[in-house]
């Protein structure tokens, strides 16, 4: 049976109160920039915040564990601001393996510009490892029974012909959602996405996290696939829909256990 640790209070604090490799799986969405204003909360979250943060994750994280990063970028005077990138690569100092680079992509809904550039559709994923990941099942396709042909470049230039399981294979690392527009949350992702990723990276059991829980989709995510959960969330009224949408979702008890 699946139990739950739900704690109203700043991320970084609280993360700091959990042990060494506790968490095998975090599935996270932090600000972007100023993108929302989170109740106007928005000015408290920078490199000062998420440096730190992404420093604890690592120490939190098993040894086997994947972190999931969800984000995106303003546009500031005509330029992206870039801050994804640099989190990535800040990850990866702090000693995460970036072990893809994923696309979330908003199927039927995106922000859109006016100035003169595209319509912003997506937003990254990135999965950061600490070590091999070897938990979970990768989404694939099933397979038909019919083969096809293909071809390969090889790595001195020539071309190598070969035959593949039509329908069979890996799911690419694109993956496409309708965008969640019932939740009273600026920015809330998909309950599929969350799942998704759950089943990708985790094992029935094991502990998942959420460090901005938000409106609480993580813990619901979970709960439904019989993972233990543990969300922090600093805003009370985000923190009352998270609280309640989980209860909802019959999680149990809090994971003393994982406490200093």
């Amino acid at each position: 049976m699946s139990e739950a640790q739900l704690i109203q209070g700043s991320c970084l604090t609280e993360i700091q109160k959990l042990r060494e490799g506790s968490v095998d799986l975090t599935v996270t969405s932090p600000p972007y920039d100023n993108l929302r204003t989170y109740n106007q909360d928005h000015w408290q979250w920078g490199e000062q915040q998420w440096k730190p943060v992404i420093e604890e994750l690592y120490r939190v994280t098993t040894d086997s564990g994947v972190v999931v990063w969800i984000v995106g970028d303003a546009t500031v005077k005509g330029s992206e601001t870039g801050t994804s990138f640099k989190q990535a690569l800040w990850a990866m100092e702090c000693g995460f393996r970036l072990h893809d680079t994923m696309i979330y992509q908003k199927f039927g809904s995106g922000m859109p510009h006016k100035a003169h550039r595209y319509g912003q559709t997506f937003e990254y994923m990135f999965v950061f490892s600490k070590g091999s990941p070897s938990r979970g099942c990768i989404k694939t396709y099933p397979i038909t029974g019919k083969v096809g042909k293909t071809t390969r470049r090889q790595k001195d230039g020539t071309i190598k012909k070969g035959t593949y399981n039509i329908g069979g294979g890996k799911f690419p690392n694109i993956w496409q959602y309708a965008g969640e527009t019932k939740v009273p949350h600026p920015a809330p992702f998909p309950l599929p996405l969350a799942q998704d990723h759950i089943t990708s990276w985790s094992n029935e059991g094991d502990t998942v996290f959420d460090p901005f829980m938000g409106s609480g989709t993580t813990g619901v995510a979970a709960n439904s696939l019989g993972r233990n959960f543990i969300g922090i969330e600093l805003d009370e009224k985000y923190f009352k829909i998270a609280e309640e949408r989980i209860n909802k979702a019959n999680l149990d008890n809090p994971l003393e256990k994982f406490f200093e």
